[in-house]
């Protein structure tokens, strides 16, 4: 149980994982998140749900390597097991209600749309996808969006896929050309959904989001995944992860990312013998 099947390097620093444990692929949904713990002892660690096998009884998790846990996992080989893999936890994302859809995905927050981009194809609905990153590396999935989407839209920050320029260029640009969406769906970096989520408030559409909080136990006792949406506290493992993007303190949600920032990168440091400061 929780085997690394498979192990594939989409970019530097960037690893997908398939992890057979077919309790949780029966019952997963997209927008859900699983917690795993690597070794006894180790920290319980979320990550939402990339993809789902029922038959094969297999979860799929895209993960950035950025402190001690995720970087003892990308040490993990296929055939290693995990000490222990939970879930599915929180609210599965629900856009059946919603015709017209565009997804916007900032990194590997192309991990959380894509599972809801499958699903939406087999419902028939019309789905617009735009993704953004630094440098086309880190841009993921975009051949299995091209399956199926209706468009996909490429952004790099220094123009080397796609457009230049930030998601929010490409989905003013959409809006200016008189397409009109019933919602819009964007996950990645809090700043960038707090970006997006200002740009479609102008013209009311829709928007939501997928908050990716400082989380412990995922269960909502905790109460250290908390977030103000629409000036009432509610947890992301529960509530969440999905709100809507007009209503989020970004501001708070902001500061509370970073409170670790620094014990992150020391221990990863303390791990690879990298320099404190190289880590971004």
């Amino acid at each position: 149980m929780n085997e690394i099947l498979k192990k594939t390097v989409k970019a530097e620093g960037v690893i997908e994982y398939v992890i057979y444990n077919p309790a949780v692929a029966a019952k997963a949904l997209p927008g859900q998140f699983i917690i795993l713990i690597v070794a006894e002892g180790g920290e319980r660690v979320p990550f939402t749900i990339t993809d789902y096998d029922r038959e094969q009884g297999t979860i799929t998790l895209l993960i950035q390597t950025v402190g001690e846990t995720t970087y003892l996992l990308s040490q993990m080989k296929e055939g290693d097991s995990l000490y222990a893999f939970v879930g599915p936890l929180g609210n599965a994302t629900d856009l059946n209600e919603y015709n017209k859809l565009c997804l916007v995905a900032g990194g590997i927050g192309a991990a959380v749309i894509f599972p809801q981009a499958k699903l939406l194809k087999s419902l028939g609905k019309s789905v617009d996808i735009i993704l953004g990153a630094r440098d086309k590396e880190l841009l993921m999935y975009v051949d299995e969006f091209k399956a199926i989407a209706d468009n996909v839209y490429i952004m790099t920050d220094n123009g080397s896929a796609g457009e230049q320029g930030f998601v929010t260029n490409k989905l003013q640009a959409l809006i200016d050309k008189g397409i009109t969406y019933d919602v819009v769906f964007a996950v990645g970096p809090m700043i960038m959904m707090k970006v997006v989520s200002d740009l479609t408030r102008a013209y009311a559409i829709k928007t939501l989001v997928s908050m990716n909080t400082i989380m412990i136990d995922g269960t909502g006792m905790c109460g250290g995944c908390r977030v103000t949406v629409g000036g009432k506290r509610l947890y992301a493992c529960v509530d969440g992860p999905e709100f809507d993007g007009h209503e989020v303190d970004y501001n708070e949600a902001l500061n509370r990312l970073t409170l670790f920032k620094e014990q992150e990168q020391d221990a990863y440091c303390r791990l690879t013998g990298e320099k404190h400061g190289k880590k971004s």
